[in-house]
């Protein structure tokens, strides 16, 4: 039986910065509404002709490759986690294989939006205890900006989301008392409308059936992101607490003993009420949405990778990741790191 750590981490946004001012001059805003809701000052947008869900995902995988200190060959499983893929299909694993030159190694993609880094982590981990894998990538990677409602209607939504990617090389560990301790996952479907996007999908509304209604002048916003705000947050603060509780109980931990909390950048409100519960100071608790919004599945990875850049992560450091999401889903990652 092994363990697995976390041997290297990138992440990559685009240069694009978009202020809560820039946004005003599009829809019914202002910086103060945005700042007062969500904590978000400003984000990133990829410029369209440029960067994609996989060229990002590549740039943050080659920075964690590299500061793995790996060759990239000795990659063996690539974990890609987004909810805006280049295609419908095939999903972006495969092309990260492709971009990175890797050998034919597997390529799994995960749709569990926000959770998703931390759903991919988990496959990673439980990959690499049962002695399949040594060196498997992790990526969760977002293009929102190209998809999102840039007028007053969609305001309450295109506020929040940002571009971004961030990776992270999880390797095989000889010693079982450091490295990812558990990973905890759950999900509820029956919500799974209350943050949601649609159309297109087979189940509802396909591309033929959004075509026949543009061309018949019918408005149709089901292709557009819709979440149920305040009640994602009430559900969030609860499972967000519950989770990360879960965590700490199994390897006989308390609150007390979190180094770092990286909790899943959806809204400032929610993270500051998380830290609040847990009795956690300003230290113990990493934040960066005010810089980059919720970029869902890239929001832990990048985070993390910035607190450890800033040398907020370090070696016997308890670190807690915890994400909560559209479907919805939740869970958590406790780290000796």
């Amino acid at each position: 039986m092994y363990n697995s750590r976390i041997s290297g981490l990138g992440f990559y946004v685009p240069e694009n910065v978009v202020t809560n001012d820039d946004l005003s001059k599009v829809m019914d805003t202002n910086d103060e509404w945005i700042q007062e809701r969500t904590g978000i000052k400003e984000r990133r947008h990829v410029v369209k002709g440029t960067d994609t869900t996989t060229s990002m995902g590549v740039k943050a995988a080659q920075k964690a490759i590299e500061r793995a200190g790996v060759d990239k060959n000795d990659i063996d499983f690539i974990v890609f986690a987004t909810l805006s893929p280049d295609y419908y299909f095939p999903g972006p694993g495969v092309l990260v294989q492709r971009d990175l030159g890797l050998k034919t190694v597997g390529a799994l993609d995960i749709r569990n939006q926000c959770s998703g880094f931390v759903y991919g982590i988990s496959v990673a981990d439980q990959y690499i205890k049962s002695g399949m894998y040594k060196n498997v990538l992790v990526i969760g990677s977002e293009l929102h900006s190209h998809g999102l409602d840039m007028t007053t209607r969609g305001r309450g939504v295109s506020v929040i989301f940002g571009d971004g990617a961030g990776a992270a090389v999880v390797t095989r560990e000889e010693d079982t008392s450091k490295g990812i301790l558990s990973s905890h996952l759950h999900s509820e479907g029956e919500h799974a409308e209350e943050l949601s996007l649609i159309a297109p999908g087979m189940g509802k509304r396909w591309v033929t059936d959004i075509i026949e209604d543009v061309d018949s002048g019918t408005e149709d916003t089901s292709y557009f992101p819709y979440m149920n705000g305040q009640f994602v947050f009430k559900n969030a603060v609860v499972r967000f607490s519950e989770v990360i509780m879960e965590g700490l109980q199994t390897n006989n931990l308390g609150p007390q003993d979190i180094d770092m909390l990286i909790p899943h950048q959806a809204n400032l409100r929610i993270s500051q009420f998380i830290q609040k519960k847990f009795g956690l100071s300003d230290d113990q608790v990493f934040n960066n949405i005010m810089s980059y919004g919720n970029t869902t599945a890239a929001s832990i990875p990048i985070a993390l990778t910035e607190a450890w850049e800033q040398g907020k992560v370090k070696e016997g450091d308890l670190v807690v990741l915890a994400a909560f999401g559209s479907g919805f889903t939740w869970g958590s990652v406790i780290i000796r790191w």
